[in-house]
Formats: structure tokens, sequence, C-alpha cells
């Protein structure tokens, strides 16, 4: 039989997407490969995502290894189709997958399922292995390491660890030094009074769960303030290159998600068009899929502004970085109560929290700023409710 080769291309992984990185692959040379099954993972802006096998036969060649940024449309591996596994062969590999924890398929690839099972590994002992791979996922490179008795290695007192950045923090410290160097940054704060919002959202917390199927919260609040002071000063809601200032219609919102190995960004497409309970999914469904690695590369895509909140961890005040190529981040406190003087001379505890706007100089100045972040006070203050 003439041999047939099948090269994979690095797919288009969203509308905006125009190339990716490669984290890991499933597949070594010589493997045999189903149609459909996971050949490597590639990671989008900060977003791992598995590329199945578009065809079934033998991994000849492997044209990229791990860590190598590549474009759409570019040559990912030599695939040998008329080593074509045979009906027979097909099945005792389905049977050898079948016999690891089905429950745990979607969470480790095949490859490592297959692996674990022929070195006779549980899927308990899978669940304590540290993963290298990206998220702390297991690469079939663990399980090769791998041995009943190792113990991790001892760092001696003194001694210096040098750890290479790959994957998500890699791309994150580029993206950090690209803004950093290339905006000028300016931070404006304000303290704002969320003590009525805060007991309005106590007060209809049950009815509230019930009829939508979710929990009412402050960053859905919050999420919906910054898109309305936005739709009030278009300049917040916009995007620069450089040399070309894009003003966007729709207010998409990123809500910052802190992860163990960094940080993921999905964005609220027109929040500004959106209700509270609709906001509110999106944050809990956004936030479920970010920590479980299922973000999709569009939910990260065509944020206008973002959001980050740093008060989880009990800070007061934060001074974020503007994501590039977005001209302002809204930053979100610690919610405190304090005692503040009264209209009538007397004194009363409210619960206050200091929100920042970090705004790139170039296209927005400091009155504008102040102007922003008045308009969000009132709302959070004033205009907010839970429709």
């Amino acid at each position: 039989m003439s041999d047939e080769e099948f090269t994979v291309t690095l797919p288009k992984l969203g509308e905006s997407i125009m190339s990716a990185t490669v984290v890991q692959w499933f597949k070594k040379e010589g493997d045999i490969i189903s149609l459909d099954e996971p050949l490597l993972e590639v990671s989008t802006d900060k977003v791992n995502s598995e590329i199945p096998s578009p065809v079934k036969g033998v991994v000849k060649k492997i044209l990229a290894e791990p860590d190598t940024e590549l474009d759409v449309g570019a040559p990912l591996a030599l695939i040998s189709t008329s080593d074509a596994p045979s009906a027979a062969v097909e099945a005792k590999i389905t049977k050898q997958k079948t016999t690891c924890d089905q429950s745990m398929s979607g969470f480790y690839s095949p490859s490592v399922l297959r692996l674990a099972q022929e070195k006779g590994l549980s899927v308990d002992q899978l669940a304590k292995m540290q993963g290298s791979g990206a998220g702390g996922r297991i690469t079939k490179k663990d399980l090769e390491n791998y041995t009943p008795s190792s113990k991790a290695p001892t760092i001696q007192a003194g001694a210096t660890e040098q750890v290479q950045l790959t994957g998500m923090r890699k791309m994150i410290a580029d993206k950090m030094v690209q803004s950093s160097t290339e905006i000028p940054h300016a931070t404006l704060v304000s303290e704002v009074d969320v003590t009525d919002a805060l007991a309005l959202i106590a007060r209809e917390k049950e009815a509230f769960t019930k009829q939508h199927g979710v929990k009412p919260t402050i960053t859905a609040l919050i999420a919906k303030a910054i898109s309305v002071a936005a739709g009030h000063y278009p300049m917040f809601n916009a995007t620069f290159d450089g040399s070309t200032l894009s003003k966007h219609a729709s207010v998409n919102v990123g809500i910052a998600v802190s992860l163990e190995k960094g940080l993921m960004v999905p964005v609220i497409k027109e929040c500004n068009a959106k209700s509270i309970p609709e906001i509110a999914k999106a944050v809990a469904d956004f936030a479920a899929r970010a920590r479980s690695n299922t973000l999709n590369p569009d939910d990260v895509q065509n944020g206008t502004i973002t959001m980050t909140n740093f008060g989880m961890g009990g800070t007061l005040i934060g001074i974020p970085i503007i994501r590039h190529p977005e001209v302002a981040i809204v930053g979100i406190g610690a919610i405190e109560r304090k005692v503040v003087p009264t209209d009538d001379d007397n004194f009363a505890i409210r619960k206050k929290v200091f929100i920042s706007c970090t705004f790139d100089h170039r296209i927005i100045d400091g009155m504008d700023g102040c102007h922003f972040l008045a308009a969000l006070k009132k709302h959070l203050e004033q205009d907010f409710s839970l429709s």
C-alpha cells in the first residue's frame, strides 16, 4: 500500500484568534490515533484547547514542539493514513481505554488514561499526582517519570530553584510587559457606599435565586454599573492599537478570575444590554468553567473594559494594569464596615469599598476619569436594581 500522509494544521479557534502556542502532545511519533481523538493541547490568550485528529492513522512526524507559537494554518503533525489500524486493533485499544474509570475520562487525556492503565495506576493515584502540564494537568511525561516509591525532591535550605515560565504564566508575563511599557497608566480611586445595594441583595436573595436559578451578587451589580458608566463616557469603552482608536457600541466587560496557575478573563458580551439575572448567570458560569479549564477561546475575546476584584483577598486598594489593547480597567477592593457621620450630625455604620480605575492617559484625560468614576459611584449608590 502506498504511503498516504495527512498534514494536520492549526485550526482557527475563534473569530479573532490568529495564533496559538503548543502546550503538550497527547501522542508521540509512531502512536496510533483514531478520528477525533485528542492529538495535542494548545493555548490561546490564556485558554487551553484540545485539538482532535481529523483522521485516523499513525502519527508519523510531530512538526511543532511545546512552547512553540504558531499562526493559524501552520502545520502541526503528519499522520500516515495508510497505516491506519485495523478494526481488531481499534477494538483492543477501545477495550484498554474502558478499563480506566469512566468518570475521569473528561479530566485526563485518552493517552494518559491508557498509559496509567499500562502502569497499573488507579484513578486515586492519578488524582494525587502533581502534573506539570497547563493548569496542573497530568501529562504522559509525568507518568513516564513516575514510580510508586518516588518522593518529591527536597530543596536544601538556601538553595535556589529556577523555574522556566511556560504556557499561561509566560503569556501573562508577556502581556503585562507589553501593557506597562506601551501604555502610560494613570489611576484614580473613589470610595463607594454599597450598604443599600448589599441590603437589597440580602433581602431579595431567596426569591431571586428561586426565580432565576442563580444568586444575586455585588459583582453582577458592579459589572452593570461599569457598563452604564462606560455608556455615558464611551472613551472608556474603547481599544487602541497605537495609532487607531476604536470606540465600541457594545460594552463587553471582562471579569478577571484568579486561578492557581494565573489569571483568566472571560468576557460578558453586551453587558450594557443584559439584565442583572443574565449578568449573574454569566459570572457564575464563567467562574466555574475557568476553574475547570473548560472555557472556549471565544469566551475571552473582544473585551472592551475589564474589572478585577482584588478585594477577595482582603486588599483595600489596588492599581490594576490595563489589558492591552483596552484603555481602561476597574479594580474592586475589599468591602469594609465604617463609622461615618450623617447629615443630621449623628453617626452610622456603612459598608464602603474603594473602586479604582486605571486608564490610558494617551486617550483619556484625568477629568474624564473623575466623571467616569462618579457615574459608576452614582449607579451603585442610587440607581442600582436587581432587574
